[in-house]
């Protein structure tokens, strides 16, 4: 049921069937649930397959996401990210800066330094009271993208759900127990797309990557990239290892507010992209990814989960607004 998707310098990243949880018998729903909790205990991210997405359907995402990513320049601006309280719309390749930073000035001066090469449209909850979606005109072959989007973002918090089930019955409480935490579907559909770069660009500015090192801000992270790669994780050791793709898998990270939620018996481990292995030619091929930033309900008040926790003593952070938490971090990112 479980191997190893990555086993390097004291980072163990398991493979785990995720179909045994939602399909199976109790006893192979308790033993994934028990592989993925020990994969956010010692490691901070795991490799799902399984899923009830198919590989014919997030090809067809992907290839929509790349038809946005063909417009004009001056049309995907005007779809631009206004603010950390909305956190919807486009950014441009340079506009966000990803880094374990959160001073302004600092961030602004690695952005400077080294700008990420990448771009993105950002896709939130459809509804939200002032703070709507920035979707492209429907005409050409873009007709049928807010519909494919959105119903992958349905796809995707169903998911959210089931993970955070599964991590309540590893954790011994009552599987439901983040239900309420997660109906909302307060979170965020990331499309991202690195252009095709020259490789000296990596060798004249030896600091340059795709994205910075960082952890991510939510509860966890799925993360379903191209064949390309670029991907690396922080090990125990401080170096940073290869997550190689896995087709058909997904990618799942715990981020900054599930390791508080859970009073740090769960990582948030430091990541980033960085100059994919070496091709034929004097050109990086464009990559594309597909990320789905999980959040509880921004309404939520975040304490620590229960049994994380033996004496009010070794409860490590006070309570926290999940929404208020969330807009902190945007705020400095960009």
């Amino acid at each position: 049921m479980e191997s190893a998707a990555v086993k390097s310098e004291g980072l163990v990243i398991p493979l785990i069937d995720f179909s045994a949880f939602l399909n199976g018998n109790p006893e192979q729903r308790k033993e994934t649930a028990d592989a993925i909790l020990h994969g956010f205990r010692t490691a901070g991210f795991i490799y799902l397959k399984g899923l009830p997405i198919t590989s014919d359907y997030r090809q067809h995402v992907f290839g929509t996401s790349a038809k946005y990513f063909r417009l004009p320049q001056d049309t995907k601006l005007s779809h631009s990210w206004t603010s950390p309280e909305a956190n919807r719309g486009y950014s441009a390749p340079g506009r966000e800066k990803t880094t374990t930073e959160t001073d302004f000035e600092a961030v602004k001066a690695l952005r400077d330094a080294a700008p990420d090469l990448k771009e993105s449209l950002e896709i939130g909850r459809e509804g939200e009271p002032g703070h709507p979606n920035h979707w492209p005109e429907e005409q050409g072959e873009l007709v049928g993208f807010k519909e494919t989007m959105l119903e992958f973002h349905d796809k995707c918090k169903a998911l959210h759900m089931e993970v955070m089930r599964a991590i309540a019955v590893g954790l011994g409480i009552d599987e439901h127990w983040f239900d309420n935490y997660t109906d909302a579907g307060d979170n965020t559909l990331r499309l991202l797309h690195y252009p095709e770069v020259k490789k000296d660009v990596f060798t004249i500015n030896p600091g340059q990557v795709r994205a910075g090192a960082h952890s991510d801000y939510g509860s966890i992270t799925f993360l379903f990239q191209d064949s390309r790669g670029g991907l690396q994780v922080k090990s125990p050791t401080g170096v940073f290892v290869d997550a190689t793709p896995i087709p058909d898998t997904c990618v799942v990270n715990a981020g900054d507010m599930l390791a508080r939620w859970s009073n740090d018996t769960i990582k948030s481990t430091i990541h980033r992209v960085v100059e994919p292995p070496s091709g034929d030619g004097p050109v990086y091929p464009a990559r594309y990814s597909i990320v789905y930033f999980c959040n509880p309900n921004f309404k939520s008040q975040i304490e620590a989960i229960p049994g994380t926790y033996a004496t009010e003593e070794e409860r490590k952070y006070k309570g926290i607004n999940s929404g208020q938490y969330l807009v902190q971090r945007l705020t400095a990112t960009y």
